[in-house]
């Protein structure tokens, strides 16, 4: 696959990989150097040596926001939203996943470049809502709904409720039907594909809290009650298969499942339904030996497996959806950290603190992910030095990056930045320790402001009512 391209916009002048955590055994050419794969569209390295970000110096953005900051390119973000939509067109449904990151600005640009949105709770619902996205280009998913978010989500007329058990067909038919609505459904469905990055597992049962089994005939049972029901408009079939996947042999497993699904409806009901949304997960380039697809060759390469699959099952090709959340955001931002205190483990590595950690990015604790790092405040001339960057809090699994190569003459006061944390990290973040969860600052042509500011022990204490 090729590798990934910023969709608008001058590229980087300096190509060479930077200090990164997949599991080197050898330093890059140029610590110095940063990677356009793993960066947002917008960052450069000056001829003096800081890095900028939409035209902005970082040491500048760490003395007006502090650190540790979320710095969101909008302009990035705003190219990937242009570059998923035109790659699926008007036949074609995009929608954000807005698990990955949310507030209300992004709810707005994603208005403003014509993407829809996913949301997973009545938090995420309320986002979306109060912040102008039309209830239509909503869809609403979740597992286990509570029936207060299915109420407000009926109520407010939103596009899409992904129905993901039979107890959820009774909930929503009962509150469409009380509300004198005719609610548009999906059923989400498990196809037995189990996709991680590169590889994928079919498996005989599908072990998993999420949809209804193709396999034991729940999805088809669920078809016929959702026909059943006058409240329930069945638009069409949903299926997601994992997280951060590069190959596309998922996806054609899980499109000719789900096509097959397809044409039992026809042949026992006598109709075709009208979508199918092959869900998100597509990766992105976390460190410099990360290969994700551009999303014109993703939209290529679904469309022409749907295509396929439909023409040999004799049906129509449905509308197709799918939900990139990552994909979009992820790479739009990274971490700004100031390190604290560095040890040398003689023989092994240098541990550098920074003053943030597992209450920012739990990923690296909770997944083993792997990310890069890069000396932002300055350049160096010095030589590489093995590193581990860990944050600050009581645990000995606080870790940022696990093994990346920085200067040897990194001290107390530096910035370092953490690429591709756009997705997930501000999501996910806690206040582990009574940590304050850091602002996510969005620069655009020279000029910064916040988005989602910064939590104060003000916000601390006043949840605290005992």
């Amino acid at each position: 696959m090729s590798r990934s391209a910023h969709p608008a916009g001058p590229r980087h002048a300096d190509v060479l990989p930077e200090g990164r955590s997949a599991g080197s055994t050898a330093p890059p050419a140029d610590l110095n150097a940063l990677d356009p794969r793993v960066w947002a569209q917008t960052v450069r390295r000056t001829p003096e040596g800081a890095v900028t970000v939409g035209g902005i110096d970082v040491r500048k953005l760490a003395h007006e926001f502090g650190t540790p900051a979320y710095v969101l390119d909008e302009t990035d973000f705003r190219a990937r939203c242009r570059a998923w939509r035109d790659a699926f067109g008007a036949d074609a449904d995009v929608f954000y996943a807005g698990k990955a990151f949310l507030c209300r600005a992004v709810v707005r640009w994603l208005h403003e470049e014509g993407l829809n949105l996913d949301v997973c709770s009545g938090g995420e619902l309320a986002t979306a809502l109060g912040a102008g996205m039309p209830a239509e280009r909503i869809a609403l998913h979740g597992n286990n709904k509570s029936q207060d978010e299915i109420e407000r989500a009926v109520g407010a007329g939103v596009g899409r409720i992904v129905l993901d058990s039979f107890q959820e067909i009774v909930r929503v038919a009962h509150t469409a039907a009380r509300l004198g609505v005719r609610q548009r459904v999906q059923l989400r469905v498990t196809v037995g594909v189990e996709a991680h990055t590169h590889e994928f597992i079919a498996t005989a049962h599908e072990d998993q809290k999420f949809g209804l089994a193709l396999a034991e005939g729940q999805a088809a049972e669920a078809v016929r009650r959702v026909l059943q029901l006058d409240s329930l408009e069945l638009t069409g079939i949903h299926s997601h298969i994992g997280s951060q996947i590069f190959d596309m042999a998922g996806f054609e497993v899980s499109a000719r499942r789900v096509v097959g699904l397809l044409a039992e409806v026809r042949d026992e009901h006598g109709i075709e339904l009208p979508e199918i949304d092959l869900g998100g997960g597509l990766g992105i380039a976390y460190t410099s030996e990360d290969d994700p697809a551009e999303p014109h060759d993703i939209a290529k390469a679904l469309r022409d497996i749907v295509t396929r699959e439909c023409e040999g099952a004799a049906l129509a090709v449905p509308r197709l959806s799918v939900e990139p959340g990552r994909a979009i955001v992820g790479p739009t931002a990274f971490t700004l950290y100031e390190v604290g205190t560095l040890k040398e483990l003689e023989g092994l590595r240098t541990y550098v603190s920074v003053d943030g950690g597992m209450s920012d990015n739990i990923r690296t604790a909770l997944y083993d992910a792997e990310y890069s790092v890069a000396l932002v405040s300055r350049s160096s001339p010095a030589p590489p030095m093995l590193s581990r960057v860990v944050g600050k809090h009581c645990e000995s699994g606080d870790i940022v990056v696990r093994d990346a190569f920085l200067p040897a003459d990194l001290g107390p006061g530096d910035l370092l930045a953490v690429p591709a944390t756009g997705a997930y990290c501000r999501s996910m973040a806690s206040n582990y320790n009574h940590a304050l969860r850091p602002p996510v600052v969005a620069v655009r042509d020279g000029a910064a402001r916040v988005i989602v500011r910064r939590e104060t022990e003000e916000d601390l204490l006043r949840l605290d009512v005992g």
